[in-house]
């Protein structure tokens, strides 16, 4: 019987009646489980079905239903192509409008009540009460009676006439000023209205202006960047340059110290001793590059050569039994070019310098001529700005006849050397 009235959940009254207290909560307690379970079966069912449907992932816990079209695609409005399509700033007037009729609305409401508020109190006073009236008129019917009975009800009569007259004169100087308020209402209304569109307006403006200062420092810091990037890859690139080339220099000079100590049978010559009594500031020796000081420059850096770079060979070949044919002597810039013009990339010459005591390096490459600098200064040759330093011209050409020039994109070489063109070499004046 308890399984027939659970699978019905329902019990026919006079069976009802038959229980007492305690069987009646405990067949409610088999019937509320028997929900319950029921209940729980239904939901995991539903849930099953759920998942097995293919279910679009919720954003949010929020969805989107996108209106279908006459060809049941979804409708797309593209704002600007219709003709009744209003231009965006003009929409954005409109809403700009409307927000400013709002706003001044609100505060004309508030202007209003504040308004009504000060007439009644102002106005509230100018009326006498029903009951006082008529109990002014009995006081004063009485007390005339009691003095003049005969023109009691003339008084009486005037009274009445002035009283009416002042309640007519109150209300048309209230409603006088009822309009005046509500004038002024609506001049404050459309004024406020105008000020706050213009404020909107300013705002909008200003938001503008910052978007577009965005923008722009935004591609400024984006060059920025990317310059500091291109900074950083040139560093980069230098650095392992100038490591590659320290160490290609230094197993150069240890195969070059070598190759003279086993290998050769020449030795060396012997530099010739420097003159120590001249003491000349302008050719003394010094750290760094120096320019001649006095006017008669050429003299000065032939005196020099002659001191300081013959006895240590400079021009010379490797084996140092005749001069190098890229060696030239004190020739100028223009002089220098006009022997390259004729050659291919790679075409070079060392000169002496015409205005500081060391040497130039002219070549040729794919963009022109260029001039580099090489400072002699320390017992040594490197070129200016570099860090790698050679014990001789001849080393310092024959390492870049493998190594480029720069560290930049466009690697230049140094391929043939520039030899004399005239009958009489340039360098005559350096070695006699």
């Amino acid at each position: 019987m308890l399984q027939q009235i659970l699978a019905d959940m329902y019990i026919q009254p006079e069976l009802l009646a038959e229980l007492n207290e305690e069987q009646k909560q405990i067949l409610f307690f088999k019937m509320r489980e028997e929900q319950i379970r029921r209940w729980r079966e239904r939901e995991t069912q539903l849930e099953e079905e759920e998942a097995a449907r293919v279910k679009v992932k919720k954003v949010w816990g929020k969805t989107v239903s996108w209106m279908k079209g006459l060809d049941d695609d979804v409708w797309v409005w593209v704002m600007g192509e219709h003709p009744e399509d209003k231009p965006y700033d003009q929409i954005c007037d409109g809403v700009m409008a409307e927000r400013a009729a709002l706003q001044a609305q609100r505060e004309a409401e508030k202007l209003r009540a504040k308004k009504e508020a000060e007439l009644e109190k102002r106005f509230s006073g100018l009326y006498l009460e029903p009951e006082q009236v008529v109990l002014s008129e009995q006081e004063v019917q009485e007390e005339e009676l009691k003095v003049l009975p005969i023109s009691s009800l003339v008084l009486n009569t005037w009274f009445g006439s002035v009283l009416t007259w002042r309640l007519v004169l109150c209300q048309k100087l209230e409603l006088e000023e009822w309009r005046k308020a509500e004038e002024e209402l609506r001049r404050l209304e459309q004024e406020r209205k105008q000020q706050i569109y213009i404020s909107l307006k300013e705002v909008q403006g200003s938001k503008h202006t910052r978007e577009e200062e965005d923008q722009e420092w935004q591609k400024t810091l984006q060059k920025s960047k990317a310059a500091d990037v291109r900074r950083r890859s040139l560093a980069k690139q230098t650095i392992e340059d100038h490591r590659r080339r320290s160490v290609k220099a230094l197993e150069r000079g240890r195969v070059a110290a070598m190759t003279k100590a086993f290998g050769s049978t020449n030795p060396a010559p012997v530099p010739k001793p420097r003159n120590t009594s001249n003491t000349s500031s302008a050719i003394s020796r010094k750290g760094g590059m120096r320019r001649s000081l006095s006017a008669s420059s050429r003299d000065h850096i032939i005196r020099w050569f002659k001191e300081e770079q013959l006895p240590l060979r400079a021009g010379f070949q490797r084996d140092q039994s005749r001069i190098a044919p890229w060696f030239h002597g004190i020739i100028s810039r223009e002089q220098a070019e006009a022997l390259l013009n004729e050659g291919e990339p790679g075409f070079f010459l060392v000169r002496v310098s015409e205005r500081i005591f060391g040497y130039v390096l002219s070549y040729r490459s794919s963009e022109g001529i260029k001039h580099l600098l090489i400072d002699a200064s320390e017992n040594c040759y490197m070129l200016l700005g570099d860090q790698i330093r050679f014990s001789s011209l001849t080393e310092l050409l024959e390492y870049h006849q493998v190594e480029p020039l720069s560290s930049s994109g466009v690697e230049e070489y140094l391929r043939s050397a520039c030899g004399q063109k005239a009958a009489a070499a340039d360098y005559t004046d350096l070695f006699t």
